[in-house]
């Protein structure tokens, strides 16, 4: 799985309220949702055409808070790609993985810039920054964790096995 696009730099510690408000959670339509996706941080960025297929470069404990899926789901319909991160809270990973949004953790993402160009390799473990040229080196997913997110989330993964299996 390779993912490349344009990046968009956030700090420490975003958690799921600034992720999705709280004020926009009586919705469930995750295309609503991607609409407040960062409202709070950036006014507007979810509605924003030129996200589509980019990726979220953020500092330590990227999804801190709640355990509800609303964020990452925020941020998957909004159109971003991928999330690297330095860390992420666990949950925040788990429910990530679960609706098939691609993560990664980079402790070295200091030397990322709003607007470089990266291809996230996973299969290789690699990311490659256009911008700066240069590469880092990342934990790639197993096959299984890959097929998950490839199928769209879990759910599908077991649907789509399932089909398989007859």
């Amino acid at each position: 799985m390779i993912i490349e696009g344009k990046i968009f730099c956030f700090k420490d510690n975003v958690n799921t309220d600034e992720i999705i408000p709280a004020r926009y959670l009586s919705n469930s339509d995750p295309l609503k949702l991607a609409e407040y996706c960062m409202e709070d941080l950036i006014p507007g960025f979810g509605k924003r055409e030129d996200i589509k297929g980019s990726i979220i470069v953020a500092g330590e404990n990227f999804g801190s808070g709640s355990s509800r899926e609303h964020a990452p789901i925020s941020i998957k319909y909004a159109g971003i790609g991928c999330i690297v991160a330095k860390s992420f809270a666990r949950i925040f990973l788990r429910n990530a993985i679960n609706i098939g949004l691609p993560v990664v953790e980079l402790k070295f993402n200091n030397e990322f810039v709003e607007g470089d160009r990266i291809r996230v390799n996973f299969k290789k473990g690699e990311i490659d920054n256009f911008s700066s040229e240069k590469t880092y080196k990342i934990n790639s997913y197993p096959d299984f964790m890959q097929m998950i997110i490839e199928s769209g989330g879990w759910i599908n993964y077991l649907k789509n096995s399932s089909r398989r299996k007859s």
